[in-house]
Formats: structure tokens, C-alpha cells, sequence
């Protein structure tokens, strides 16, 4: 009896489940097979499903310039150090908030979330004025401050439930055996937060690679575009929006967040069962 009536409820949750990826993966297909098409079939009421007969026109558009390969390569710049300084920085408040007691520590977690509650924009003048201040503005550093500033409350929230789901008795047991606390730390603590740090990393990437107005109001040279900005090239006043080369320029974008992800997700999970307690 319970086997006939789990079959009906196994099969509604695949359902759901197909219907679900299918929804999300939908726009990717969509972008791909548009970057295929020329622009009198983007615009066509008929939809094109599969692009047989289709070319590379878009793709040589993008590359008729260097503009993509400057942009790439400030995307890289900014999200690469945008990683670095707010693992750092996140690892070393989580460390510090999640081992260690100390006066107004409960107020500098209520502060990180009020900080994820203000949004973005409210902040587009203050900072501005403080990039321009110190000569930051259309340079790789005042970005990446920008970001770094953005995504450093979710980062540390974050990394501080991972370093208090490690069990302190670890680094007790390690130091028994003549560790000292730091060799403790490193040796014990460091890889088993290799999920959260990689989680929280990721999380990094894909805000920074993506992000449109901040980089919007501090890159305001041509020459100093990211590759969200410089997908909106694509969009002119006289001629109208370049479907086809935004289609393919998003597809190239993507690419890098695909390679990310597959380089990582392996730490991911085999780190999340990693570590155990010696009874």
C-alpha cells in the first residue's frame, strides 16, 4: 500500500523537479541559440528553436574590436583581487567572531546584517565622492574596493557558520599532540573550511563578474569598462539594440563563471564531508 501511493509521489516530484530545470535553464538555451541567429530572425515573430543554417557573425562582431578582450581583462583583474581581499578580510572576522569572545561582538554581528539591509544605490553618492577623493575612479583598485565593501557582511556571515560547525575540540586534540594554537589552526581548522571558503568564494565571483551599476558610476571611461558595460555598447540610439551581439556577448561572459564553477565544485563536496572527531 505504501509502495503504490510513494510511486504516484515519486513521480510528481520528478515532474516538478523536470519542470523546474527546465525553467531555469530555458533563458541559458534561449541566449546560446540566439547568438546564432541573425538580427531579422531575433526579431521575427516566429520563433527559431534550433539555429540550422546559422553563423558566426555575432561572434566575429565581438571580436571586430579589442573592447572585449580590455574588458575581459579589468573583469578578471577586478574579480580576481575582489576574491582575495574579502576572503581574507571575512576569514579573519569570522575566526574571530566565531572563536573568541569579546565586548560589542553580538553588536558587530547585528551591524553586518543592517549593513546587507541598505541598498546599494543609497550608497552610490558617498562613494562616489570618497573614489574621487582619492583619485580612485576608472582604476582596477577603486572597483575592487567598491566590491570588496559590497559582498564583505554576506561573506563573513557566511564563513562564521563554517568556523563554528568545526568543533573546537579539534585544535584541544591536535595541541594534546604538540601543536602549538596557530599550528593547530592551520593544520586542523584551515582545511576543513575549505568548503566555506570555496561556497563563499564562488558566491564572490559570480556577484563581481556580474555586477552593472556600481561599475556603472565609478567606470565612467570607455576605455575602463567591464564586460557588463561593455555589453551595453551593443544598445545605440540611431540603430537600435544589437540583439545578436548581446546574445553572443553574454555567452561568452558566461563562460568564465562555467569555468570557475567546474574548477571548484570538487573541493565543494568532498570537503563537506571532510574531518571527523576520534572517539
Amino acid at each position: 500500500m505504501s509502495r503504490t501511493a510513494s510511486r504516484p509521489t515519486r513521480i510528481a516530484a520528478n515532474g516538478l523537479g523536470l519542470v523546474a530545470f527546465v525553467v531555469a535553464t530555458f533563458p541559458v538555451y534561449w541566449m546560446v541559440n540566439s547568438s546564432f541567429l541573425a538580427r531579422n530572425e531575433i526579431r521575427s515573430p516566429t520563433p527559431t528553436w534550433v539555429p540550422f543554417g546559422g553563423s558566426l557573425d555575432n561572434y566575429r562582431t565581438v571580436f571586430a574590436t579589442d573592447q572585449f578582450l580590455d574588458a575581459l581583462k579589468i573583469s578578471l583583474m577586478v574579480t580576481g583581487g575582489t576574491i582575495l581581499v574579502a576572503l581574507l578580510f571575512a576569514f579573519v572576522a569570522a575566526v574571530a567572531v566565531s572563536r573568541f569572545r569579546f565586548k560589542g561582538r553580538m553588536s558587530f554581528v547585528v551591524t553586518l546584517l543592517v549593513i546587507q539591509m541598505i541598498p546599494v544605490e543609497g550608497l552610490f553618492i558617498s562613494q562616489y565622492k570618497m573614489l574621487e577623493t582619492f583619485e580612485l575612479l576608472n582604476t582596477v583598485a577603486g572597483l575592487t574596493l567598491v566590491y570588496v565593501a559590497s559582498v564583505l557582511p554576506f561573506t563573513i556571515w557566511t564563513l562564521r557558520g563554517f568556523v563554528a560547525g568545526v568543533p573546537y575540540e579539534l585544535e584541544e586534540a591536535a595541541m594534546i599532540d604538540g601543536c602549538s594554537r596557530t599550528q593547530a589552526f592551520f593544520r586542523v581548522t584551515l582545511p576543513l573550511l575549505a568548503p566555506g571558503l570555496v561556497a563563499t568564494g564562488v558566491f564572490g565571483f559570480i556577484q563581481a563578474w556580474n555586477e552593472f551599476t556600481l561599475a556603472l558610476v565609478v567606470m565612467t571611461r570607455e576605455d575602463q569598462r567591464t564586460l557588463p558595460l561593455w555589453l551595453s555598447t551593443f544598445t545605440d540610439v540611431n540603430r537600435g539594440t544589437d540583439w545578436g551581439g548581446i546574445m553572443a556577448g553574454s555567452s561568452l561572459i558566461a563562460v568564465p563563471v562555467i569555468i570557475f564553477f567546474l574548477a571548484v565544485q570538487g573541493r565543494m563536496v568532498s570537503g563537506l564531508t571532510a574531518g571527523a572527531v576520534k572517539g
